[in-house]
């Protein structure tokens, strides 16, 4: 499609008010962790972009290097949405016109603004030619959630995972030569604990500021123009994003960090209804599940008890566990 600049301007300036994003919380395996804004998200004091790739907060945004007090506790091997907003929650998210890439980062964690080589791609979503849409349409109309799944074989232990948004109505013309147009990217960074038995870890120490350069096909782009295709900015996604390696723990607890630290709510990861149960359990019994009975958990959202919890660890601890000790943990999520 062609448009003229006149119709060009005019389109970025009707969308200036209603433009930008920012992250407002995070799901884990569908359960909402409350508002994370500088309580588990390195909140930005404002929804505006940054364009220049020598600044310092194009890691993690302004604010990226001030840590924030609660982690999002989640077990590798989740899905994770991030949650995206204009200025209100479940709003219009960000402008039409701001078509672009969604692209996602993790890496060790850190206490300072991540700008520099640590971080390694594991999910990332541009332009879709069959269906003609962008990465951030699909964010709007799915109400600001951008979903992807922490690798299996992700060590346990504390991240940052960063998700931005790259704008590219005005990708035209780079930021160097003309200081108000320029690709806009919106990164937000959020502080994670990962729990799970794997042992891989991020590896791929990508530096936003060497990595991102002006002259990036993905970066200098025009989006007015006729395309076909569109190269996603960045490093490849990372191969060891897409291992899998089979959970050691059945029944995960999902604790919400914006929840106060006194009463955290916990959840199950489970599949469906189901936990898959260890593998050195697994040989033992034809099944590889443990069935969560639907009439007392109807979906993730409800808390395994305790004590259920307890006796699924302790069995999973036994590799010598028969398959009869198996049904009666079987029982016993039955009878809570």
């Amino acid at each position: 499609m062609h448009f003229t600049a006149a119709t060009i301007a005019a389109l970025a300036f009707a969308s200036t008010a209603s433009a930008h994003a920012t992250m407002f919380s995070v799901w884990v395996n569908g359960v909402d962790q409350g508002d994370g804004r500088s309580v588990y998200i390195r909140s930005p004091t404002d929804n505006s972009p940054i364009k220049d790739l020598a600044s310092p907060n194009l890691a993690c945004n302004v604010n990226g290097g001030k840590e924030v007090p609660s982690f999002v506790e989640a077990a590798a091997g989740a899905k994770l949405e991030f949650e995206w907003f204009h200025d209100n929650r479940n709003d219009d998210i960000i402008a039409d016109s701001h078509k672009g890439p969604i692209a996602t980062y993790i890496a060790p964690y850190t206490s300072g603004n991540g700008a520099k080589a640590i971080w390694t791609k594991i999910a990332e979503e541009g332009y879709d030619k069959t269906t003609n849409r962008w990465a951030t349409e699909k964010l709007a109309s799915n109400k600001g959630k951008k979903d992807f799944t922490l690798p299996a074989n992700l060590k346990a232990g504390k991240y940052l995972i960063r998700q931005e948004i790259i704008a590219l109505h005005e990708a035209d013309r780079a930021f160097k030569n003309d200081k108000a147009r320029g690709a806009q990217f919106y990164p937000s960074c959020v502080q994670f604990e990962v729990t799970g038995s794997g042992s891989a870890v991020p590896s791929e120490n990508f530096d936003f500021n060497t990595g991102y350069t002006y002259s990036d096909p993905g970066i200098l782009f025009d989006l007015y123009s006729s395309f076909s295709s569109y190269p996603v900015p960045g490093p490849k996604i990372s191969t060891f994003a897409s291992n899998t390696i089979s959970p050691v723990v059945d029944v995960v607890a999902v604790v919400p960090s914006a929840a106060a630290s006194s009463a955290a709510a916990s959840s199950a990861k489970t599949s469906s209804t189901s936990a898959v149960v260890p593998t050195t359990l697994a040989t033992l019994v034809r099944s590889s599940t443990v069935q969560v009975s639907t009439s007392t958990y109807t979906g993730q959202q409800q808390a395994v008890p305790t004590a259920v919890r307890t006796r699924l660890a302790a069995q999973a601890a036994a590799p010598t566990a028969t398959a009869s000790k198996v049904s009666g943990a079987c029982s016993a999520l039955r009878r809570h």
